[in-house]
């Protein structure tokens, strides 16, 4: 199979992007593929170290505030597309698929008017305008949740998931002396993404005392930008405090309860690993689309949230060590059972393989 995959922006459309590929290389290790994201966003360093030929493009998003910049979005959009189809008439895919961001408008529309079949995956519940735009265009789209469902055609629309969600079940667990845990305790993960979040940061400092003396173990992921200043103060021996943690999955793995945002592929991973959580969303993103993730969960008694106005005193310890008891711990469980959707990954190759051989 010759693949052309476009996801770009943030770890959330490019690490779906990099399960699809590793699911199509499991099923078909003779494929080939070329990843076409923007040329100053993440995906221009970590696709690479992943092995996989990467093509970039100027892309830059629309800007509400100056709309006289976007004059120069829209000749970055152009120029994109004309790139697109020189990549795609010399290497011929048998598919294109956008997984987010919009470096995949120009991708996707020129496989469209190339007559090459294309295929769209949605992350969260509700969709970016990237993709909103190219569900008119596109010849199947996947979505991550049901109730995405609704807002694309239904003759072409099915749920998959996401397909981070099967990566995690095969990922090995960390040892956990490495981070200088003790295997016998109970263990708490507070992570707010990788640059993590300076409000949140300042928060968790203030509770910090409510953690001492707890019979569990904190890991505190601060995120890289606060680290440097948060590392100065004291905290108690049962909490943890690192900057970043590469291939988080694995701790989570060894994680009783997870206090995180409602990124799409963060919740596919908690959805997978049936991990109990404590749920913040981000305030800060387009149409509030973090809150309506965790609603996914929080309708079928999957998870607990907790928004960032309401985080005053000692209400996230407390929470914590409700999570943390047998009753709430189990019914999370039960709760998340609901919301999986096994294999998504594999579901998304097989969506491609009926699109690529349908005449």
């Amino acid at each position: 199979m010759r693949v052309i995959i476009s996801a770009g922006g943030t770890g959330g459309h490019i690490y779906p992007a990099l399960a699809i590929i590793h699911k199509i290389k499991e099923k078909e290790p003779e494929s080939t593929f070329i990843y076409i994201g923007t040329h100053n966003r993440m995906e221009k360093d970590i696709v690479p170290k992943e092995g996989i030929p990467f093509r970039a493009i100027e892309m830059y998003g629309f800007n509400k505030k100056n709309i006289f910049s976007n004059i120069k979005v829209m000749r970055c959009i152009v120029r994109g597309y004309y790139s697109c189809r020189k990549i795609m008439k010399e290497f011929k895919p048998d598919i294109v698929i956008g997984v987010g961001g919009y470096i995949t408008v120009p991708v996707v529309m020129a496989a469209h008017k190339l007559g090459v079949k294309t295929m769209i995956h949605e992350q969260n519940s509700i969709p970016g305008k990237a993709n909103l735009f190219l569900s008119k265009y596109v010849n199947k789209i996947a979505v991550s949740f049901q109730s995405s469902l609704s807002h694309f055609p239904s003759y072409k629309t099915v749920f998959t998931g996401n397909p981070c969600s099967e990566e995690a079940i095969y990922k090995t667990p960390i040892d956990k002396k490495t981070l200088g845990l003790d295997p016998g305790k109970k263990l708490v993960l507070i992570v707010m993404g990788s640059l993590g979040a300076s409000k949140m940061n300042t928060y968790l400092l203030s509770c910090m005392e409510s953690f001492k003396n707890q019979s569990y173990e904190v890991l505190f992921v601060t995120g890289k930008k606060d680290y440097e200043e948060i590392r100065k103060n004291t905290f108690p021996k049962n909490v943890f405090v690192l900057p970043y943690i590469d291939n988080m999955t694995r701790v989570m793995k060894q994680t009783d309860v997870i206090v995180s945002r409602a990124g799409a592929s963060t919740l596919s991973e908690i959805i997978a690993l049936k991990l109990p959580s404590i749920l913040i969303p981000s305030p800060y993103v387009p149409n509030n689309h973090q809150y309506k993730n965790a609603m996914d969960l929080v309708k079928n008694e999957a998870a607990i949230l907790l928004e960032e106005k309401d985080l005053t005193g000692d209400i996230l310890p407390l929470k914590i060590a409700e999570a943390l008891t047998h009753d709430v711990q189990r019914k999370l469980k039960n709760g998340l059972k609901k919301s999986d959707m096994p294999k998504s990954a594999t579901k998304i190759y097989e969506e491609m393989k009926k699109i690529i051989d349908r005449k």
